[in-house]
């Protein structure tokens, strides 16, 4: 049977890296409630990342419902359609309103020389996302938020490790949120990070315990959003190998970048100032139907590219139906090309042949 080819493939540690590492939970007997695991991840992610708070939590989305519960945030929330649902149905969960800004047609963030037009007397906060780890325009956002008393949360679910103008990613806006799922380039199986402002820390971590002050007591609202000690230890047992990760991505992207560079296929534009992660290698055709054309044609060769981010956020049923061109142009036109660890060059040459000869 023919290897399939899908836009990832999970890494996955040595079993009996993962299994040495668990035995410390078994020997514990302490399976969830922030064990030793779950600190000692926290720890090292921080000196890794160079950030100084941030919780662990049981998946990617919570975050941001908790920072939007903890900050208090109410009416509308500015935001981009063109990001995965969490974003946007974070946003409603918590009883606000998505009100959405169109994005830049190069970078693919929210385009913030649109943001202050969208802002009104019911604007609490600007959500926006780091497309593909492909950072917003942080400083002019914190420029806009800054003048108009709005607080910023950044769905950063893309970006591990990337950096911009030489720190992390995770230290802009009052909160950031990223995913450690098993699709992302450093997982917990299932899980995420909450990455915030000292001032706001010990309310977030209130809230992704049930709220408690203690073991009796309760600080005020809050959920179980805690990260278990397998899943813990499923992060621990990956740490060793990000170098290995990121390279082989590095390398990987170049190979596209080679292949596919002055065709008629527009790339993604890395903001300057970036050390980018390559999370994923998103390609944009001049139109859906050739999109289409391409995707069959490697389906029929048992290759599976994403169409991420599709639709455009915007066009979801729960929401009222308003035009924001460029993203849903992106969003028609958008491919993400396989990349992951272990993906071969020659793999890449059958990937790219394909789509050549069908553009």
């Amino acid at each position: 049977m023919k290897n399939k080819i899908r836009v990832t493939k999970t890494f996955l540690p040595p079993q009996d890296a993962y299994q040495s590492i668990l035995s410390r939970a078994w020997d514990n007997n302490w399976i969830t409630n922030r064990g030793v695991l779950v600190e000692e991840l926290e720890n090292n992610l921080k000196k890794y990342l160079g950030v100084s708070n941030l919780i662990a939590t049981a998946n990617g989305t919570l975050p941001i419902q908790i920072a939007i519960k903890a900050l208090k945030l109410k009416g509308e929330i500015i935001t981009t359609p063109f990001s995965y649902v969490a974003t946007t149905s974070s946003i409603v969960l918590e009883g606000c309103t998505p009100v959405f800004v169109d994005i830049h047609p190069e970078f693919f963030t929210i385009d913030e020389t649109k943001i202050e037009a969208a802002i009104t007397h019911r604007t609490s906060a600007i959500l926006a996302t780091h497309v593909y780890g492909n950072p917003c325009n942080v400083k002019a956002i914190e420029k806009i938020s800054k003048k108009h008393n709005l607080k910023v949360i950044y769905d950063a679910a893309h970006s591990f490790g990337v950096r911009y103008n030489g720190q992390s990613i995770f230290n802009f806006g009052d909160v950031s949120t990223c995913s450690f799922h098993a699709t992302k380039i450093f997982h917990t199986g299932e899980g995420g990070a909450l990455f915030c402002k000292e001032e706001y820390f010990n309310t977030m971590f209130y809230h992704h315990n049930f709220g408690h002050c203690g073991e009796e007591e309760y600080h005020g609202l809050g959920i179980n959003a805690k990260m278990s000690e397998p899943q813990a230890a499923m992060g621990l047992a990956l740490l060793p190998y990000l170098q290995l990760i990121f390279k082989q991505r590095e390398i990987i992207t170049n190979l596209y970048n080679a292949e596919l560079e002055n065709h008629e296929i527009q790339l993604m534009k890395i903001r300057e100032g970036t050390n980018w992660n390559h999370s994923y290698y998103p390609v944009i055709f001049k139109t859906e139907a050739q999109l289409l054309k391409v995707k069959h044609a490697l389906s029929e060769q048992d290759i599976y590219p994403r169409r991420y981010f599709f639709p455009s956020l915007n066009k979801l049923p729960y929401l009222e139906n308003k035009s924001f061109p460029i993203a849903e142009k992106i969003s028609t036109s958008v491919l993400c090309l396989p990349l992951y660890v272990g993906l071969k060059e020659s793999e890449v040459k059958v990937i790219t042949d394909i789509i050549k000869a069908n553009v």
